[in-house]
């Protein structure tokens, strides 16, 4: 997806998304009747890797950083949670300290684990936490930074090597498998503010925040057959953006699963990304605040893991579809030359002359945009995934419609 292509507004966005909930809801459906009952058990397995680069590279997220990194806070990382269900049936979810996940990547992931593993586009689900705190990944906005060839050769290294390193991740999480039993809970914290209808600057000032907010925090726990928590996955829904350095980290979430992994020897904390677009952490800009709202989120995540949570009973269905979404025509050569003779150097006009480059060499753009839908449904327990970057009257909208507490 180019930058600045997608421009639908009013009734194109509105139609739109009546598209995607009423896929979803068709989908809820289809899977209610797939239930099945057993009585064997789950089996589950755990892998991780570090995604930090070993070299310099361009931070992913703001437009204002004017160098690549320069060290490290703590480890960027991609954590695999394996699922087989009573008759065999397997899926896993990624989860991925990254801003985002651009679709050719997405789909040589997804094509690699169907060919050495057999996992159907259905049975994966691909995380980012949206950290603006991570690696920029080829064909993923680069137009933003201003790189130069030697940045866009290590963001094309560091890409190259992506796809081999998450398959192997998933084959080694495949490999763990074990006997467990799967619990699911929900609990609440409220890190987040509504960035759209809060002013930052005046937040000190302000009795009373807008919303609208889902401040939700979906948890998963995995437990192995002695009891003892073999994996913890928790969402929540609010931008990773406390900081804007130039050191790698996950931001808060990197901060709440070290803290979950400390207080839960033995387990392996995964964080997944909700309905957030329109959710900030405030105040922001320190690593304290990143630690603080990290350890606050992780209260929240334990205080569900001590309550009782309710077991699932081990089936598992999965569905994904890629809806056609229509999108406005590109600019033509003339809009983009004026443009560019009106806009001030920067991020807008290195992408308005890269379109214009591509006019003039003659390439076609596209007309819709294959929106990705996906459903799990583990025991009774449905969970919902999305792409691309979605305010949260999604989330909402989809519990009302549902009425469910959905992950």
């Amino acid at each position: 997806m180019e930058l600045g292509i997608i421009r639908s507004v009013g009734p194109t966005l509105k139609r739109n998304r009546m598209i995607i909930l009423l896929s979803i809801l068709f989908w809820q459906q289809s899977l209610s009747a797939q239930t099945r009952q057993t009585d064997a058990s789950w089996k589950a397995g755990v892998s991780r890797t570090i995604l930090t680069p070993e070299y310099p590279m361009w931070l992913a997220g703001y437009a204002a950083r004017t160098g690549p990194s320069e060290g490290k806070i703590h480890d960027l990382w991609a954590k695999a949670l394996a699922l087989e269900d009573a008759q065999g049936v397997r899926a896993v979810l990624i989860t991925l300290d990254l801003l985002g996940l651009p679709k050719p990547l997405s789909d040589q992931i997804r094509n690699q684990l169907k060919d050495d593993l057999s996992l159907e586009r259905s049975q994966i689900i691909l995380n980012s936490s949206h950290t603006h705190s991570g690696p920029v990944l080829d064909e993923a906005l680069t137009d933003i930074y201003p790189v130069d060839d030697h940045d866009i050769g290590q963001i094309k290294r560091y890409s190259s090597e992506f796809t081999e390193k998450i398959v192997h991740l998933v084959k080694d999480a495949f490999n763990n498998l074990e006997p467990v039993s799967i619990f699911a809970g929900n609990g609440v914290s409220r890190i987040q503010v509504n960035r759209r209808n809060n002013v930052e600057a005046k937040l000190i000032t302000l009795n009373e925040l807008s919303g609208p907010n889902d401040f939700a925090v979906p948890v998963l726990k995995v437990a192995r057959s002695n009891g003892s928590i073999l994996a913890i996955a928790f969402g929540y829904a609010c931008h990773p953006t406390v900081l804007d350095t130039t050191l790698w980290s996950g931001d808060y979430p990197g901060f709440t699963q070290i803290e979950l992994e400390s207080s839960h020897p033995g387990a392996m904390a995964l964080f997944f990304q909700g309905a957030g677009a329109d959710q900030n952490p405030m105040p922001r800009r320190t690593i304290p605040l990143a630690r603080q709202y990290g350890r606050t989120l992780a209260a929240a995540v334990d205080r569900v893991l001590e309550e009782e949570m309710i077991q699932l009973t081990p089936t598992l269905s999965t569905i994904y579809q890629e809806v056609d979404l229509g999108i406005n025509a590109p600019p033509d050569k003339e809009e983009l030359e004026a443009y560019i003779e009106q806009i001030t150097p920067g991020y807008q006009k290195r992408w308005a002359e890269r379109m214009l480059r591509r006019v003039e060499n003659g390439d076609r753009f596209a007309k819709s945009y294959p929106f990705p839908l996906q459903v799990w449904k583990l025991g009774n327990q449905p969970i919902f995934t999305l792409g691309g970057e979605l305010v949260v009257g999604y989330a909402i909208q989809l519990k009302k419609s549902l009425a469910t507490t959905s992950l």
